[in-house]
């Protein structure tokens, strides 16, 4: 059920890894700042980890010629950072998101039960979206369930309003009993939102 509240959202999943204060880039920061790659490494695969340890050299070359270059130098290497984390993770690479952009509640509050050690605010939030999501939909189908036989129009209605709650249904269940793997998930969920409503 946690893992699967945010994919049942009437919206695109979003991830935060691309915006330029989602952690990915914050690692980035750090890592120049501290002339150290290896806290970048851990959000890149194995294969992929001499890609960016030569855009680290790079980047900490350039760094050194001026402010502009600077500037320049730190936007090539989270592009390059974000490109190659997502990439191992089966997404595409859409550019870096601007700072400040509304992830909805789940995203963080998902860091912040990390950061306190408290997952009851968490757990709360999922579970109060997940039922009102499924009270919504029921309540919607169960009226439209009682129409005269014979009166097809009236059945089409009944059927818009069973199919997504039945579907909704469904793709809470699987969320909440499969582990969703990196942005595969977002897709996986995106598609569900989309693509299941009959």
């Amino acid at each position: 059920l946690i893992l699967g509240s945010s994919a049942l959202a009437p919206r695109p999943a979003l991830a935060h890894c691309d915006g330029l204060d989602g952690p990915v880039v914050m690692a980035a920061r750090l890592a120049l700042e501290k002339s150290d790659v290896t806290r970048v490494l851990i959000w890149v695969q194995a294969k992929d980890e001499a890609e960016i340890r030569k855009a680290f050299e790079r980047t900490l070359t350039v760094r050194k010629l001026s402010t502009p270059a600077r500037e320049l130098a730190d936007l090539y290497f989270f592009e390059t950072l974000v490109r190659v984390h997502r990439a191992g993770e089966g997404a595409p690479y859409t550019g870096l998101k601007p700072a400040g952009r509304d992830l909805g509640p789940a995203i963080p509050g998902a860091d912040r039960a990390l950061e306190s050690g408290d997952v009851e605010p968490l757990v709360k939030l999922l579970l109060g979206a997940a039922e009102k999501g499924v009270r919504e939909r029921f309540a919607e189908a169960r009226a439209a369930r009682s129409y005269p036989a014979g009166n097809v129009e009236a059945g089409r209605e009944y059927i818009e309003k069973y199919v997504p709650f039945v579907h909704y249904v469904e793709r809470l269940y699987q969320s909440a009993t499969t582990s969703a793997h990196g942005h595969q998930a977002e897709a996986e969920a995106e598609a569900g939102v989309h693509g299941h409503e009959e």
